[in-house]
């Protein structure tokens, strides 16, 4: 009986003992996973904050940028405009010191319009003999037809003007009749520009007015001849300014036309021409034509007192 109750006693304490140690390791497991999940959980937590955090600062860093953005805008508006500013005073400027710098020479000619006021110019074709005063009589288109600069008779007579031109204010065209010399005075020489080697060596006329040098480069070489009223052809001598752009082109088509070669130099509407006009013996009242363009001008001169 004693033995009985005594293991009795050993299954009970066994029993209690299995039962402390398997509450025991309940405990233990909750513990573990509930860390675990506070472990996670904070994990978690920090993940997003850490990323709203970065956002916070990616916004910040763009609203700053935008900021910057918005400053730099309006401070290269501003430097723009400071820019376009001091741009344009420099300009005025570069404009003002080219005025400035344009300094009036003393005319060298103008001996020779002191001395007779029908002078409207000078012209010279450099390396020929053209190098003489040119006349204009608007009331008598032929008065040194027969005369010479000094009002004396003479057989070659001077380089006139045509009375349909003007020096001032300028024409589109200046048409220039001169004698046909036998001994190459006058415009004696101009039918040498048949020949394509004279134009080359012979390209600039310089027409000396009273305000600055004119420069003309030529342009076309042709004959032609004085037609009557009543024909319906191109009149080159009937051009001196041109009232529509139709009108131009008219009269700078029909000389690249007629030229007997092709200079390469063009023109558009707006420019200017001086045409020399002399006798030619191909038909009657025929003539020999070189009509040049003006281009860059030389000196500018002081004006007379």
């Amino acid at each position: 009986m004693k033995d009985s109750k005594t293991k009795l006693k050993i299954w009970t304490v066994i029993l209690l003992t299995v039962g402390v140690l398997l509450l025991a390791a309940g405990f233990v497991t909750m513990y573990f996973e509930n860390t675990g999940r506070a472990r996670s959980g904070a994990r978690v937590i920090d993940d997003v904050s850490q990323q709203d955090s970065a956002k916070s600062e990616a916004d910040k860093e763009l609203q700053d940028d935008e900021e910057n953005s918005s400053v730099t805008d309006g401070d290269n508006s501003d430097i723009s405009n400071i820019d376009d500013s001091e741009g344009s005073e420099e300009v005025v400027e570069e404009i003002a010191e080219e005025v400035e710098e344009k300094v009036l020479i003393p005319n060298p000619y103008k001996d020779y319009f002191l001395e007779n006021e029908d002078m409207a110019a000078w012209i010279v074709v450099p390396g020929t003999v053209i190098d003489y005063p040119v006349m204009w009589t608007p009331e008598d288109e032929e008065y040194y037809l027969k005369r010479d600069f000094n009002k004396k008779s003479s057989a070659a007579g001077c380089l006139l003007l045509d009375t349909d031109s003007c020096m001032d204010p300028l024409t589109d065209n200046l048409i220039i009749h001169g004698h046909n010399m036998k001994d190459g005075s006058m415009f004696g020489s101009l039918l040498k520009y048949e020949k394509e080697d004279y134009y080359e060596e012979h390209k600039y006329i310089h027409l000396y007015g009273k305000d600055y040098e004119h420069v003309y480069e030529v342009m076309a070489v042709f004959r032609s001849q004085v037609f009557y009223a009543g024909d319906t052809c191109f009149k080159f001598y009937k051009f001196f300014n041109a009232q529509t752009e139709e009108e131009f082109n008219d009269f700078y088509e029909n000389v690249k036309e007629m030229s007997v070669y092709d200079t390469g130099v063009t023109a558009s509407f707006g420019d200017r021409f001086i045409t020399l006009s002399t006798c030619a013996y191909h038909v009657d009242n025929g003539r020999f034509v070189v009509v040049a363009k003006e281009i860059e001008p030389g000196g500018f001169y002081e004006p007379f007192e």
